[in-house]
């Protein structure tokens, strides 16, 4: 008895002295400096457990009271594969607004959201992929060339322009608190990647200095030195034949030259491809000891797993590792995640805030003012409401998927073309529908299969559903039902709480019924991750889980017969979305909806792309795309025949285009009387386009990106030299030109003050009143463009250096102001060296280019001082 009296005190002795040092833990001090708390928790850590942390799931240190955490979250136009949340234009779309407070009003919802988001995760004890606090947007490389499949991740093609709008994504997702960072923010990729998409694990880019310290790296500075950005992910290509991931020539200018002091990550992968792609090493220890001594903390793979390897050679020492941890937890105690969360401001913000409706609201507005009106002949814009019949036509008219974009969340109530025109007009209206063609030849439209083409081995509509607890379909479900079809979408929740989040299978089996002989292109739609399987073919979501797409299959089915399927879902992250779908052989596409249109008043035309077709490195079989590139810059062959017997109706046209990238839709501007392109707009897309065709909304969009008339107009898509490309160094007539954009009012520029000689390189102040003359109130896009017209080293044609969007009433008149810095007036002279020379400069104010003389004013600056040199 006394032994055991002697075993239980002892017992209690070693809680009570465990307590006292767990209290006596430094870092878990929230008074303490974030320095001293990192420093006290790194020391206290092994060498395992330190290389744990370096890559993107960074298991738990229970001994230390350390939760898992997983680094690898999107949030480019709204929070990504993580239930539904609000989604908004896709980047390249709201960049059309020129609006710097809606970016970040914009951006202050996302991370509101995401905050909301991650809390609600924890509470539910979760903390796996996409679940965390650190994101992976903005992305603000540089559109210089439309056929690249990403750019519509970007900003756009010019500098200025996409600095300030990712620097208003920065601030809006990283929040102003003193102490705590609301999210982090990752600027990627940096930092000379813009494609190809098929050849970007291996493809070195040149460039010279020049295009480099004017053209590649602005925005990536504006986003470090003004937005204090906290993470920057490095790309997968290589520049000047070192990787972009192990860059000692990137990574100097990034930490000693701007003073970055967050952590640096890879894009996902690149660490391996150092050595098995790039051949700059011999194996991955190697690779992973060049990444991490050049600066590289984070991995974004499992490559780092060998740094106790490189240790063991003398590659690195354990040193060389704490650098890295320490970055790593700097950023998760800047987020507050070993603080009470009661003293964490973000922490409190519910998750009612997710998807909320003035979320929805903002949504529709930043689709509004993203919408670029490029044409307009004698007004045939707006419609009228009172119209009694309208033809909705084509193969973005009334499809979701062509709402948002790559990197999309999942909105809860998406409104389309069709569907926002209905809700326009009054309800005796007759707003038919036709989809007219495929989206290309190859890529039909894909609906969910109806649940009476199903049916179990027993003969009941419907599938047999299987739900394991395990990821591999093993042992006895824990249920079985039958399911009518495979249309689900759970949000964060499982299909049960018999099934953990993120540890959960799913098998449906039975038959399908075709309804007509012919070929069916089946396709899974699913989060993460979904196989298909029928008699006669097999479908996968693909080897890249982490990035879902439409794929599908083409499979001749003949109606009536029975064919066997196997669907099997696995879950192994918190958002959960299983679809099953299919396109049914289409013979009369064209023929319907000629007969359609010719029973309207007039017709609204939706065609375009998707990121079916463009996007991130994936297979695409279809004429003028490739890799998720494009080889040709012209609609798809098919939209274009639909578009010509449209306008053969003789019925009033109004082309809408929903794209990612530029088109050389030249037919169309020859013929179509009306044409706008919206992007890809969001989930308030369809409401947005209705109000602007309806005259509820004025548009005032700007393209931020060049249409070319042509891809023979463009260099060698894999030359990264600037010469022949964008507005700045495009010397031939483009289709429409960069900062374009037409409205239903006009306005009237005068008095541009500036000084005429300036003696010392200082800020300047530039102002311009901006009257509207005339009958609808509406925005301007003021654009302010320099020319430097005596320089020693080639120089832009123009280039942009302010923008102000501003409301003005028609009859009114505004004064709009610009500060230029003294640096906005300097180049990269010949050593490479950014300097200001003294010179002539053309200042030119406007709703456009210099070059439209109608609605621009211009003035000259001299610049006598002496050459001044500047740090960059």
């Amino acid at each position: 008895m006394k032994n055991i009296k002697l075993l239980i005190c002892t017992f209690c002795i070693a809680i009570i002295i465990s307590a006292k040092a767990q209290e006596n833990l430094l870092f878990k001090n929230p008074n303490l400096p974030i320095e001293t708390r990192v420093n006290d928790l790194v020391t206290r850590m092994s060498l395992d457990e330190k290389i744990n942390q370096l890559m993107d799931y960074a298991p738990a240190i229970e001994r230390l009271g350390i939760p898992e955490y997983n680094w690898w979250n999107e949030s480019l136009h709204g929070v990504a594969r993580a239930g539904y949340a609000t989604v908004f234009p896709q980047s390249i779309s709201i960049a059309a607004s020129w609006n710097k407070d809606l970016i970040f009003n914009v951006a202050n919802a996302i991370s509101d959201e995401a905050r909301a988001k991650h809390h609600e995760y924890l509470r539910r004890g979760e903390h796996g992929m996409y679940q965390g606090l650190t994101f992976w947007s903005p992305n603000i490389n540089i559109f210089r060339d439309p056929r690249w499949g990403r750019g519509h991740e970007t900003y756009g093609e010019d500098p200025y322009l996409t600095g300030q709008l990712g620097l208003q994504y920065v601030k809006g997702l990283q929040g102003t608190n003193e102490k705590y960072l609301k999210v982090v923010a990752t600027a990627k990729h940096y930092a000379v990647h813009s494609g190809p998409e098929p050849s970007r694990h291996e493809f070195n880019a040149e460039t010279n200095d020049i295009d480099l310290y004017e053209t590649y790296l602005p925005a990536f500075r504006t986003l470090v030195k003004e937005g204090h950005v906290y993470s920057v992910m490095g790309a997968y290509n290589r520049f000047r034949g070192e990787s972009a991931s192990a860059s000692p020539f990137l990574f100097d200018i990034l930490r000693n030259k701007w003073g970055f002091n967050g952590y640096i990550v890879s894009d996902c992968g690149a660490v391996a491809d150092i050595w098995k792609y790039h051949k700059i090493t011999n194996d991955a220890a190697s690779a992973s000891a060049l990444a991490l001594k050049t600066g590289l903390d984070l991995n974004c793979g499992s490559t780092y797993k060998t740094l106790k390897e490189a240790i063991e050679k003398n590659l690195i020492n354990e040193n060389d590792i704490d650098i890295a941890v320490k970055r790593l937890f700097t950023a998760r105690f800047k987020l507050g995640m070993f603080d009470p969360q009661d003293m964490v401001p973000y922490a409190q913000i519910p998750y009612a805030v997710n998807n909320n409706s003035a979320h929805n609201w903002l949504a529709r507005k930043a689709s509004q003012e993203s919408i670029v009106l490029l044409k307009n002949k004698n007004q045939t814009l707006p419609l009228s409401k009172k119209i009694k019949k309208i033809a909705v036509i084509g193969p973005n008219a009334n499809d979701i998927q062509s709402l948002w974009g790559n990197y999309n969340g999942t909105p809860s109530n998406p409104v389309t073309v069709l569907q926002g025109i209905k809700n326009k007009l009054e309800p005796n209206a007759q707003v038919e529908y036709s989809q007219g063609t495929d989206l290309a030849t190859g890529i039909p439209a894909m609906n969910t299969i109806p649940s009476i083409y199903f049916e179990t081995v027993n003969g009941i509509q419907g599938l047999t559903g299987q739900y394991y607890n395990n990821l591999e379909w093993e042992g006895e479900p824990v249920f079985t039902r039958i399911d009518d079809n495979i249309d689900f979408n759970w949000d964060i929740d499982t299909p049960s709480p018999k099934l953990k989040m993120g540890y959960y299978s799913i098998k449906w089996t039975g038959y399908i019924i075709a309804p007509k002989t012919g070929a069916y292109h089946i396709s899974e739609w699913s989060k993460p991750f979904m196989t298909v399987e029928i008699e006669g073919g097999k479908i996968s979501g693909g080897k890249n889980k982490h990035h879902p797409r439409i794929r599908s299959q083409e499979i001749s089915l003949e109606a009536g017969k029975k064919y066997k399927i196997e669907v099997k879902y696995q879950n192994y992250y918190g958002d959960s979305t299983a679809k099953l779908l299919w396109a049914e052989p289409q013979d009369h596409l064209l023929e319907n909806a000629i007969a359609t249109a010719n029973q309207s008043d007039a017709i609204v035309l939706v065609l375009g792309l998707n990121e079916r077709l463009e996007g991130e490195e994936m297979k695409v079989e279809a004429e003028g795309f490739v890799g998720g590139d494009r080889t040709s810059l012209d609609l798809p062959f098919n939209q274009q025949n639909l578009m010509k017997a449209m306008m053969d109706t003789g019925k009033p046209v109004v082309l809408v285009l929903i794209n990612g990238s530029a088109l050389s839709i030249n037919w169309a501007n020859e013929h179509v009387p009306a044409i706008l392109t919206a992007g890809y707009p969001g989930q308030q897309g369809g409401n947005a386009i209705a109000d602007v065709i309806f005259g509820d909304y004025n548009p005032a969009g700007r393209l931020p990106v060049t249409y070319y008339k042509s891809v023979n107009q463009l260099p060698n898509f894999e030359d990264y030299n600037m010469k022949g490309r964008t507005y700045r160094y495009f010397r031939e007539e483009p289709l429409y030109p960069f900062g374009f954009g037409l409205s239903y009012t006009m306005f009237n520029y005068s008095n541009l003050q500036l000084p005429d000689v300036i003696q010392t390189a200082k800020d300047i102040e530039v102002s311009v009143n901006v009257t509207n003359t005339g009958n609808w109130d509406g925005d301007e896009v003021v654009q302010l463009y320099i020319t430097d017209e005596k320089a020693s080293t080639p120089r832009p044609i123009c280039q942009l250096e302010g923008f102000e969007r501003v409301h003005i009433k028609k009859g009114d008149t505004k004064t709009v102001r610009f500060v230029l810095s003294a640096r906005q007036f300097s180049i990269i002279n010949k050593k490479g060296k950014r300097v200001i020379e003294p010179g002539w400069f053309s200042i030119s104010v406007g709703g456009s280019q210099p070059d439209d003389t109608r609605n621009t004013q211009i003035k000259r600056l001299k610049y006598t001082g002496k050459t001044v040199s500047l740090e960059d």
